[in-house]
């Protein structure tokens, strides 16, 4: 039997810490060969350090129909359009510094073309027969414990790093871009109930100082803000604050600490309230189901909650390299469920049409240029924006499920 009252933790980094600008610029490649190919295919790693970013990793663009040569040609093209939109990226994220600057770090590209033995996992005459990019497990979760239907812990320093990120945009000069938040809170009878522990560590401007004292500084600034994100109730007179524990944090991003895409996996999806697969997101096309895959699960799981069928849901599903089938679909609703997990095992695959690479894609629009949104404050928890992203944070199959069962 589960617990019902613990105390439980979950951190964020914001998108200026060195794994996130990786994953930024990853992200930006993917949508770049989106926008010129809704199919082409892209794996692609960052290395961020001092004054340089490295891409590696694979790329394939291309038309149906068109030649060798032209798709070739059209793949060199895009290429060529990356460096500017990678040093775009840098300076959006608001590196202007003398260890890592946008316009001033040394830029190499290895991406090259995409090895014909995995493409023949995913290509097919025949589009419904399209097999998944590589065998995996994917997990999707879901829990009302947030009006986004996220674990608490997890919203909650996604909140605080986005609130200090846009007030940072908006011209407050003593932040700077890289910063980490946790939140610790206790639950009883399932819910959280109040806030334990909140730790934030940001980058600093000079001005605030270069000892001990800068923390108190650090922590007069962003409390306002901090707390803003918290409902009414939840930080008490015995809340405990961290705020940059260590003291100064004047050197930080890639000059601080080397990035590379994908090392942060669970801030990128539950924060440890729920299984992971082991796959990241940053830098791959729809394709990959270590991608598409969670996000469809995220998906269902979002729905199951919304339509009041469980206070939380976890799924999980798995497949082979080259097979278009799952190869298995699990469902748990963590004792708190309405209705029995079989029967929606048997039901939300046939919501999704079979839950196929291919009706993955289709169903949540997924070939679009709409990703290097996500590479920072969490893949789930955001809002359906207007062209396409996040449709996986969509409820509409919330009258499907109750008709259903």
């Amino acid at each position: 039997m589960s617990r019902s009252s613990y105390i439980f933790t979950s951190e964020s980094v914001s998108e200026g810490h060195p794994d996130k600008v990786a994953d930024r610029i990853s992200d930006t490649v993917v949508d770049a060969f989106l926008a010129a190919e809704p199919e082409a295919r892209v794996a692609c790693e960052t290395m961020v350090t001092t004054n340089r970013i490295v891409l590696a990793g694979e790329v394939r663009a291309g038309k149906p129909g068109a030649s060798k040569a032209e798709n070739k040609q059209m793949t060199k093209d895009i290429l060529g359009t990356l460096e500017p939109l990678v040093r775009a990226a840098v300076k959006d994220i608001g590196y202007e510094q003398k260890g890592f600057h946008w316009q001033k770090a040394k830029f190499s590209n290895f991406l090259h073309a995409q090895s014909a033995d995995i493409a023949q996992g995913v290509d097919s005459s025949n589009k419904k027969d399209e097999g998944a990019g590589d065998q995996g497990i994917m997990f999707g979760y879901a829990c009302d414990e947030t009006p986004e239907l996220m674990p608490a812990t997890l919203q909650y320093s996604h909140n605080i790093l986005s609130k200090l990120a846009a007030v940072r945009h908006a011209g407050e000069k003593g932040l700077e871009p890289d910063a980490k938040s946790q939140v610790t809170l206790l639950y009883q009878d399932g819910r959280p109930v109040e806030v334990m522990q909140i730790v934030v560590s940001t980058q600093h401007a000079k001005k605030i100082g270069e000892n001990s004292a800068s923390s108190k500084r650090i922590l007069e600034l962003i409390k306002p803000y901090v707390l803003g994100v918290f409902p009414d109730g939840l930080v008490t007179k015995k809340t405990k604050w961290h705020v940059n524990p260590t003291g100064k944090f004047l050197i930080g991003g890639p000059d601080g600490d080397a990035g590379l895409t994908g090392r942060k996996i669970i801030v990128d999806t539950y924060g440890g309230a729920a299984p992971h697969g082991g796959g990241a997101f940053s830098g791959k096309d729809p394709t990959k189901v270590d991608r598409s895959a969670a996000y469809l699960c995220r998906y269902l799981a979002k729905n199951v909650v919304a339509a009041g069928l469980a206070r939380k849901c976890t799924i999980q599903i798995s497949y082979a390299i080259g097979v278009a089938q799952p190869l298995s679909f699990y469902v748990d609703l963590h004792g708190t469920g309405e209705v029995d997990a079989a029967k929606l095992e048997k039901v939300l695959p046939e919501l999704v049409n079979g839950a196929t690479p291919r009706a993955i894609r289709e169903h949540l629009g997924l070939n679009k240029p709409i990703y290097a949104r996500t590479a920072a404050y969490g893949h789930f928890g955001r809002t359906p924006d207007k062209d396409g992203g996040f449709s996986w944070e969509k409820t509409d199959l919330v009258e499907k499920l109750r008709a259903a069962l």
